[in-house]
């Protein structure tokens, strides 16, 4: 059992699912699904944590899958465009989608220590941010929420 987000699951199916969600959805979409695509999303399902695109770019390059910032920059733009994985703005890194399948507008929780992210699905429509969208006559297409802090495993480690 390893983590995902800040609980326990079983990883073995996760990237396997993963992988065949954003496989099928490419293939419905007329997409392609390339190999470098395709690695740095089982990366990204593999780490459960934030990961900056020069990480990413230093495992393509041991794997001779690439090994210029371009390579790697335009598979995590594939990736985000197509909802199978987020870009977590405060850290400049990308974490893999947990809810690909699912329209959504993800609260993203991530420990400043260990830099694992917790998705949180968040409904938009509801709350203040819901409220200021109607009062302003606007429609929001896209939030991103970001809370930093610390997770249990940090928090029990005594971590500050």
């Amino acid at each position: 059992m390893t983590m995902i987000g800040f609980h326990f699951h079983d990883h073995s199916t996760c990237i396997a699912d993963g992988i065949a969600a954003a496989d099928a959805h490419c293939r419905a979409a007329g997409l392609q699904f390339t190999p470098v695509r395709r690695r740095v999303l089982e990366l990204l399902l593999e780490a459960h944590k934030a990961m900056g695109a020069y990480d990413l770019l230093d495992i393509l390059r041991t794997e001779g899958l690439g090994s210029q910032p371009p390579i790697v920059y335009r598979a995590l733009d594939f990736l985000v465009t197509n909802g199978f994985a987020h870009k977590i703005e405060r850290l400049n890194a990308f974490v893999a989608c947990s809810h690909p399948t699912d329209q959504h507008a993800p609260l993203f929780m991530f420990c400043r220590i260990c830099r694992t992210v917790a998705e949180v699905p968040s409904e938009v429509t509801h709350g203040r941010l819901g409220a200021a969208e109607d009062d302003a006559g606007f429609q929001i297409e896209r939030v991103v929420m970001e809370a930093e802090g610390l997770c249990p495993n940090c928090q029990e480690d005594g971590a500050q």
